[in-house]
């Protein structure tokens, strides 16, 4: 491999919650029941953002609240920016929840919610389009795709991960055409995938 992936920048992770609500009331006590999984979408947030007595500035977490009966919303933790959130679920699902009571802004504006975390409507496909103008390479994380080894060279990777389903055939659409990664045959939970990930770009 070129030496640039000593040097990458930046990860950034799209986690489609496909039945988690985009707005309403959030039970902390029950994210996996009333939440659509929500607990799914957290543990990711965590371990994309959180190492021991830190903050991983080089990622950013984009959630996908697909669920409910109100409009697509997403959520954007910022790693460079995050302040005020502790590494554990109720945290981070307090800050979620204190985001779905505010109404959806439009597709492609950002409004702020707290430090290094906004939100704003769309679903995939926007945050592909943003990928692409910031010049963020996608990758789809598919027990059927190739290695690591395998992906293109970027100072900055975008990898797609389902909650926990499999990506429909709605998302499969969109997402045509971009490599896809297998980090091996067993399907993974999604915290456990990108605490690989960390480990195979932090090892590089």
């Amino acid at each position: 491999m070129s030496s640039i992936w000593g040097d990458l920048l930046e990860r950034w992770f799209a986690i489609i919650g496909h039945r988690a609500p985009s707005s309403g009331a959030l039970n902390l006590n029950d994210l996996a029941g009333s939440g659509g999984r929500m607990d799914v979408l957290v543990r990711a947030v965590n371990a994309a953002l959180f190492v021991s007595h830190g903050i991983r500035e080089e990622s950013q977490v984009m959630l996908h609240l697909l669920g409910g009966e109100g409009p697509e919303r997403r959520i954007w933790f910022d790693g460079t920016e995050l302040g005020g959130v502790r590494p554990d679920e109720r945290s981070i699902a307090g800050q979620i929840k204190g985001i779905m009571k505010r109404p959806v802004p439009p597709r492609g504006h950002f409004e702020e919610f707290s430090s290094g975390i906004m939100h704003s409507g769309g679903g995939l496909e926007h945050t592909l389009k943003e990928w692409d103008s910031r010049g963020v390479c996608p990758v789809v994380l598919d027990a059927e795709g190739g290695g690591f080894h395998s992906l293109p060279l970027s100072e900055s990777l975008g990898f797609v991960l389902s909650d926990d389903r499999p990506l429909n055939e709605e998302d499969l659409v969109q997402l045509r055409g971009i490599p896809s990664l297998s980090l091996g045959e067993r399907w993974l939970q999604g915290h456990s995938c990108i605490a690989i990930l960390h480990h195979l770009m932090d090892s590089v």
